[in-house]
């Protein structure tokens, strides 16, 4: 990932008509699965919720880029995804785009706020620290048999970006699904990653 792009979430929000949670369930699989063999998609969250009787489904889209991001909502295959599902929602396909790295913390709800900034503080540290002592030590032997990669930049290259995958693929969405109850004021939905 360049320096000049940033990771952004697509936050997507469907509150489903009675007797369409089957057929539309069906249909988000379909929709992820698409979406995640796009070029720059870094992973997606998937949180269930009952809201004013109906199923609300908040799907958590991440990529690399807002250009990427972009072509996936521009995208003919989104498009005829949306129209399939527009006769199973209540209130239409809401979108709302995050950017930065408060991207993790994005409401799964209407009813939810996001964290406090002091919770998301500790919610980073608690997935950084590890990785950070960890990863070094689980390196150096392979550094070593290299004259550039045993060398500051070298070895900061290969240990930044092995701490950096971790976190987006692995360690923060883990950390989010077991913090949930915590960082959330209202009940917890249920979350599924990837499916």
């Amino acid at each position: 990932m360049g320096a000049h792009e940033e990771i952004v979430t697509l936050v997507i929000k469907h509150r489903v008509k009675p007797g369409y949670e089957a057929a539309y369930e069906t249909w988000l699989k379909k929709t992820v699965n698409v979406a995640s063999r796009r070029e720059g998609h870094l992973g997606a969250d998937i949180h269930r919720d009952n809201r004013g009787g109906l199923q609300v489904f908040t799907c958590v889209l991440r990529f690399c880029s807002t250009d990427v991001m972009q072509s996936w909502l521009d995208s003919a295959e989104r498009h005829d995804l949306v129209q399939e599902a527009l006769p199973m929602l209540a209130d239409g396909d809401q979108t709302e785009v995050t950017t930065g790295s408060e991207f993790w913390f994005a409401p799964a709800a209407e009813n939810q706020q996001q964290p406090p900034r002091w919770k998301q503080a500790v919610i980073s540290f608690l997935v950084i620290l590890p990785l950070s002592l960890i990863v070094p030590k689980l390196w150096m032997p392979v550094l070593g048999l290299h004259p550039f990669w045993a060398g500051y930049l070298g070895s900061n290259i290969v240990i930044t970006a092995t701490i950096v995958t971790l976190v987006v693929y692995l360690c923060m969405p883990a950390a989010m699904r077991l913090f949930a109850p915590w960082l959330s004021k209202s009940s917890t939905p249920t979350i599924q990653s990837e499916i």
